[in-house]
């Protein structure tokens, strides 16, 4: 699917030096030409990169004109330095534009407690606003300079028609590993060229991020850059939408966050298997997300999927300490649709068969139920590897 830029953006990746590799792109610079109604969601991690601070405070907000991300340095845990650099990325960003340093917004992310290196930094926002350009090349390219593990760029979007007019949303995003919810290592960008409030923009924002980017997890470990932007700049149409036309914006945004948000744990380093987890049948959506998230950081769970063995007593027992009031004797569940566990009790099934249907498929099912209501969750995992330790265990060093 060919995805579309949305207008009045333009947007360009271009190497700086940040990264040794040279083909490697590690700075984006997107402008928004009318500026846009921002939003914004970041890490619950108290300790969190200088980044996160400076666009924190500023979200949700109007009149922003341009986004700066830089890969290789996350410029966390850097103290006041990393917060006098964060502000000055933003600076000259917004600078490019003829704009103040409030009207850009900063990503950062890579090494923990390394310094920005500023000079490489202002010379890549120079390079990058001379090669800014609306098609798809440029969106790739953009794409590309937020990525540090990941093994390819992950983009989405969706267009849809609003009283006659298109309308396009278009989001990138990147994360690979330390990926916990609230939220996972991430950086996302989503665009679009309807017009929004502010207010309005951060509203359809944390309603997506709740429902995607807060439920992914490759290792359960929470980052000190995950940040999501979300900007709206009105260049399709003036006129804010209302009613139906509300309701198919948000959806689009929300398809957008979902098909991002699963290309992140489908690209987890050294994964083997992407896991999708339903829970059904609980009192509320939020004890369905806890018992979710607690089967996914299984490390047990994740290592059981890695060998293809259907151990099913691993995600029954996880479920039982996730920390949510149930009946053990209502539990049921299914692995790839084939049913383990029914009302508190093992089911005869074909061993083989199931490990076979592990094995010989990317995509893992785990389906339980629970039997306390009507409500339900949806979260995705990945596999626990040997590959995942070695690359992780190399990683600075």
């Amino acid at each position: 699917m060919t995805i579309a830029v949305p207008l009045g953006y333009r947007l360009a990746g271009v190497h700086c030096g940040i990264k040794k590799n040279p083909a490697k792109p590690d700075l984006a610079l997107v402008v928004s030409d009318p500026p846009a109604a921002a939003a914004g969601a970041y890490t619950q991690n108290l300790v969190f990169g200088a980044p996160v601070g400076w666009d924190r405070k500023l979200t949700p907000c109007g009149g922003i004109r341009a986004v700066v991300v830089n890969s290789g340095v996350s410029n966390a845990c850097t103290g006041e330095r990393g917060d006098r650099d964060a502000a000055e990325m933003a600076r000259l960003a917004a600078a490019t534009v003829g704009g103040e340093a409030k009207q850009a917004l900063v990503m950062s992310t890579g090494v923990i407690g390394t310094f920005l290196p500023l000079d490489k930094i202002a010379l890549g926002v120079q390079a990058a606003f001379a090669a800014l350009g609306q098609d798809g090349d440029s969106l790739v390219a953009a794409a590309r300079g937020m990525m540090t593990t990941d093994t390819r760029h992950k983009l989405a979007g969706r267009s849809l028609l609003v009283r006659g007019k298109s309308i396009r949303v278009c989001g990138m995003a990147k994360g690979a590993a330390m990926i916990g919810p609230n939220m996972a290592t991430m950086l996302c960008l989503v665009l679009t060229d309807a017009a929004l409030s502010p207010a309005a923009a951060q509203e359809m924002l944390s309603g997506a991020v709740d429902e995607t980017f807060n439920c992914i997890a490759v290792e359960g470990h929470m980052s000190t850059s995950d940040t999501v932007l979300f900007l709206a700049n009105g260049a399709a149409s003036a006129e804010q939408p209302a009613g139906d036309d509300l309701a198919a914006l948000r959806r689009a945004v929300l398809e957008t966050c979902t098909e991002l948000a699963i290309a992140i744990p489908d690209d987890g380093e050294g994964v083997s298997h992407l896991v999708t987890i339903d829970v059904k049948g609980c009192r509320t959506r939020q004890e369905a997300r806890q018992i979710a998230k607690t089967v996914a950081e299984s490390a047990l769970v994740k290592t059981a999927i890695a060998g293809a063995d259907p151990n099913w007593g691993r995600i029954v027992s996880a479920a039982g300490y996730a920390g949510v009031p149930l009946d053990a004797g209502k539990i049921s569940l299914k692995l790839n649709g084939f049913p383990l566990y029914q009302r508190g009790a093992p089911v005869t099934f074909d061993a083989p068969a199931v490990s076979q249907s592990i094995r010989g498929n990317r995509q893992t099912s785990i389906e339980l139920w629970f039997g306390e209501g009507d409500a339900q969750c949806r979260f995705w995992t990945t596999d626990l590897t040997a590959e995942y330790v070695r690359l992780n265990a190399d990683y600075t060093t």
